[in-house]
């Protein structure tokens, strides 16, 4: 096995290769790429707001406190000096720029400067900083991808296995519509703002590493890059639009009726892909909100060294749990079958990467092997399955929910519970005399 160093170089080559590669593919098929973007950020107009300062935010972990607010205010001086000017050239007003100009130098700083632990303390966050933007460039550019990889989509097929789930995105759609505008816009925010939840989850598993010295062996960036990375390869593999787009009002005059969200579609028992446009991104399946959502979930429960997080973070975890997925099926973004294959990945790769000193022991090797066949057999299942799972809905679906609940409880039982009888035992009162 090649040494941990020799795997760091090797990470680090390959983030400007992919990027290079990514650039060359967006230019050619006449998109913006993921160097086009990050200039932008430097240069320009930010594409997003939340993602460069959630980048930064994971950055001034390495920092002592001085150094973090010297940092900070730098970010937001030229933040603000930005905006200004870009206003002033009749552009909008919006921000984002800041925080990676001090990114960027705070990393210059500390390889050309500090020594150390502060030297590595800071790189090492500021790696992580930047992974989580340079990872949002990545992943615009993939759905493009998607989109000419995938012409044709596979939504006839997963809309017949989703009755064996009971429709959960008709569902829920008409209960979203029905809880009003507000809801709505609490439920969107916390949508799209998925990766600033994560970063506030990663910010707090990492809250010692300045004062240990020490960094964790897992937290909760490890799970969302890695999902990140693996996730989207299954978008063309299986491209689906989901149900808004290929049953909805979103469709572009290519669904296939108005049916999403007030009628269920009538059951299709010839489905056959359907020919789509060239611009709604192949992203459904499996719902990578799902997957990162439930890894937040997971690592909002305890701290780093398996003691129970406090009752905030527990809380802020359901919340975001809860919201996301509500949204994930009210919006019309995916069907219940995207859901299950978005958890068993999550608990898939959740399983890879906890407790990495143990090693791939047997448990470890049959957990993830065991994930793997089952998302496998679900992917199958909705591609070759999905007329016998819409006329068989009961026991297909009970058979689909009593794997993927069986897998929950294997996962649960070598991660969470083992800790918990790991723990001793609480001290016992004496007996009182006579």
């Amino acid at each position: 096995m090649p040494s941990r160093q020799v795997l760091v170089v090797a990470a680090i080559a390959a983030v400007p290769l992919l990027l290079l590669v990514l650039q060359f593919v967006a230019s050619r098929r006449g998109f913006e790429g993921p160097l086009q973007s990050l200039w932008s950020d430097y240069a320009g107009t930010p594409a997003s707001v939340s993602v460069p300062w959630a980048g930064l935010a994971l950055a001034l972990i390495g920092l002592s406190w001085r150094r973090r607010f010297l940092t900070l205010g730098a970010a937001v001086a030229l933040d603000a000096a930005y905006a200004i000017v870009r206003v002033l050239l009749g552009g909008p007003l919006t921000f984002g720029n800041g925080p990676v100009l001090a990114l960027t130098g705070l990393a210059l700083v500390a390889w050309l400067g500090w020594e150390g632990r502060d030297k590595s303390n800071a790189l090492h966050a500021a790696a992580l900083g930047a992974l989580l933007i340079l990872a949002t460039k990545v992943g615009d550019v993939w759905l493009h991808v998607t989109v000419w990889a995938g012409p044709r989509v596979l939504d006839r097929y997963v809309v017949l296995a989703d009755h064996a789930f009971g429709e959960p995105s008709w569902l829920m759609g008409r209960v979203v519509a029905a809880l009003g505008p507000q809801v709505f816009a609490v439920l969107h925010w916390v949508y799209i703002e998925l990766p600033v939840a994560a970063m506030v989850v990663a910010v707090w598993q990492l809250r010692h590493v300045v004062r240990r010295g020490v960094w964790p062996d897992h937290y909760l960036v490890r799970t969302f890059l890695t999902l990140g990375l693996v996730g989207p390869i299954v978008y063309v593999l299986f491209p689906v639009v989901g149900p808004v787009f290929a049953f909805g009002p979103d469709g572009h005059g290519l669904q296939l009726g108005d049916y999403w969200p007030h009628a269920v579609p009538p059951l299709d028992h010839a489905p056959a892909p359907l020919s789509f446009d060239a611009y709604t991104p192949r992203n459904c399946m499996p719902s990578m909100h799902t997957a990162w959502v439930t890894s937040l979930f997971l690592h909002s429960r305890r701290d780093t060294d398996d003691a129970p997080a406090p009752r905030w973070l527990r809380w802020g975890g359901v919340f975001w749990l809860v919201c996301t997925l509500t949204a994930t099926l009210g919006f019309g973004y995916h069907y219940g079958s995207d859901l299950v294959a978005g958890f068993v990945l999550c608990l898939t790769v959740e399983s890879a990467l906890r407790a990495p000193g143990r090693g791939w022991d047997r448990i470890r090797v049959a957990l993830v092997g065991a994930g793997v066949t089952l998302l496998a057999g679900l992917l199958l299942s909705y591609r070759f399955l999905a007329v016998w799972m819409s006329q068989h809905a009961l026991p297909a679906g009970l058979i689909a929910v009593g794997l993927v609940a069986a897998y929950a409880w294997a996962f649960h039982a070598t991660w969470f519970a083992r800790s918990r009888q790991t723990e001793p035992p609480l001290p016992v009162a004496p007996a009182p005399a006579g």
